[in-house]
């Protein structure tokens, strides 16, 4: 099974997962790069992964559907272009061969759903959206802290070796908000180098792993004491998680 970011607009990632005869693609916002890999690998696009309704996620489906020889499936309480298969919590569908599991993840959007997938490949996938971003997570546009905390809390639970394929190449500006948050993470400023190489070379710096993740990502450790102390300085009012991400993500929204 094959794995590959397709750039689209300006740091967009839609991807795609084949086996050298048929593709299924994720969160195609843009046709044009997914034509251009179809035709170039002379692959059938056998179906559309969606997690959630903006414009830069979904736009390209339309375009896509002359030569999509299979389903687009989709957040069951989200606006995806119709039609679409209707997905919730706890559901199950088989890709290429591949078992993924729906989970919903309310925060970024509030039908916001990501794929998880354990088994047949050498690494388990996660398709997350906008939901999870390496060293971040998306901005609070239709939910709540709580909702944010608890999806994120969910895919931190994942195995460590999970491949996370979030769809913004946003991690140096990520990993600069991180620095500001804990400036004696270790693991974060070894990340960061390992990064700034690869965007040198035009190479994505995603999948991340779940087990980084952890260890470098501040809104999946609010509960550590240099977040806590960090949101205080920043008007954190408690030290509750949902209290600390809340203040991260307002501080986030205040730095590019």
């Amino acid at each position: 099974m094959n794995l590959s970011a397709l750039p689209a607009f300006a740091d967009n990632y839609i991807w795609m997962l084949h086996d050298g005869t048929q593709a299924v693609v994720v969160d195609p916002g843009d046709a044009a790069p997914v034509l251009q890999a179809l035709d170039r690998d002379g692959l059938q696009l056998a179906g559309i992964l969606v997690t959630h309704h903006h414009a830069d996620h979904v736009g390209g489906i339309d375009a896509l559907r002359p030569r999509l020889r299979g389903p687009v499936w989709g957040p069951a309480h989200e606006r995806i272009p119709a039609p679409f298969v209707p997905l919730h919590d706890g559901d199950t569908l088989d890709v290429l061969g591949l078992r993924f599991c729906v989970l919903e993840v309310p925060g970024h959007t509030a039908g916001h759903i990501a794929y998880a997938q354990q088994d047949g490949v050498d690494a388990p996938l996660l398709f997350c959206g906008d939901t999870l971003f390496s060293a971040g997570c998306g901005r609070l546009f239709e939910g709540t802290p709580a909702q944010m905390h608890k999806s994120l809390s969910r895919l931190a639970a994942l195995p460590a070796d999970t491949r996370v394929c979030c769809t913004h190449e946003y991690t140096l500006s990520n990993l600069r908000f991180a620095a500001a948050v804990e400036p004696g993470n270790t693991a974060r400023a070894a990340h960061d180098a390992h990064c700034q190489a690869l965007r040198a070379e035009g190479l994505p710096t995603l999948p991340s792993r779940i087990g980084l993740e952890r260890q470098i990502n501040p809104f999946l450790r609010c509960t550590e004491p240099t977040v806590i102390a960090a949101a205080r300085a920043q008007g954190a009012d408690g030290d509750d998680a949902v209290t600390v991400l809340a203040a991260l993500r307002e501080w986030k929204n205040r730095t590019r």
